[in-house]
């Protein structure tokens, strides 16, 4: 009797970086994360099976992305692994939110997967707040539709920003700690960005709250500085690392169910 293929790979390829998950129904079992200008998706892909017999146990793909230069190489890196065409996550595939927007076309692939991901964990109403080259919060009502959010600059924006535009100031990491005040330039940029950058996401949750009514309001946050921006953010977060990749894995199971139907 022929074995039935288990995983799915799911990807992210984002603005920064991509993140490439093998997905066991809804679980994600491994992540690779990768620079989005890598030269070799398809040797990548490999890295991330490991010892799995090529086609055997990867049943297809689902990208989502939100660099459009970056979908064919990847289409035709998922094509030959799997065999078959990948899906590409837009608003005209099946999702379990309901996308209440003037122009779906024009939501970002990754904020889709975030808020059926955060539907689906947490219900409604909900807000995801996604750490990235840009930050993005999305809001998904009581009810379970997608009415659209924000977007702001990103946290490493605020220190590149900085260092590209004036004539002294360093590029700045911002892994460290700091105290009240700056004692030196470094440290004085430091406290600029992440306890700014804090008030920021605090003042928007603040003035998007009002537009979700009915029920208990669920915050969560992804991206790779979710963790060192909702330390000390004073708000009650759900941290969901992988959440993107699972939001993929989700539609990718309601789609294949779809056309078996």
């Amino acid at each position: 009797m022929k074995r039935a293929s288990r995983f799915v790979i799911v990807v992210d390829v984002g603005n920064t970086s991509t993140a490439v998950g093998l997905a066991e129904g809804r679980a994600i079992r491994r992540v690779l994360r990768l620079p989005t200008h890598t030269a070799d998706p398809a040797g990548r892909i490999r890295d991330l099976l490991g010892r799995l017999p090529r086609g055997r146990d990867v049943r297809g793909a689902l990208l989502c992305s939100v660099v459009p230069a970056r979908n064919r190489v990847w289409c035709a890196a998922l094509r030959a692994h799997c065999g078959q065409e990948p899906l590409v996550l837009s608003h005209r595939l099946q999702l379990n939110v309901r996308v209440d927007y003037p122009r779906p076309a024009t939501i970002g692939a990754d904020r889709l997967a975030n808020a059926c991901a955060a539907w689906e964990r947490y219900g409604g109403p909900v807000i995801v707040a996604d750490f990235g080259t840009a930050l993005t919060l999305d809001l998904v009502t009581a009810d379970g539709r997608y009415v659209g959010g924000v977007i702001a600059p990103g946290l490493p924006l605020m220190t590149d920003y900085l260092c590209e535009k004036t004539a002294l100031l360093p590029r700045v990491r911002l892994a460290g700690g700091f105290g009240p005040y700056g004692r030196s330039t470094r440290e004085a940029m430091r406290i600029g960005a992440l306890v700014g950058y804090r008030g920021m996401v605090r003042e928007l949750v603040r003035h998007v709250r009002p537009g979700l009514r009915g029920g208990r309001l669920r915050l969560c946050a992804t991206g790779g500085y979710a963790a060192r921006v909702v330390r000390g953010l004073g708000l009650p977060v759900a941290l969901r690392p992988n959440l993107t990749l699972e939001g993929l894995a989700l539609v990718y199971e309601m789609n294949e169910r779809e056309r078996a139907s």
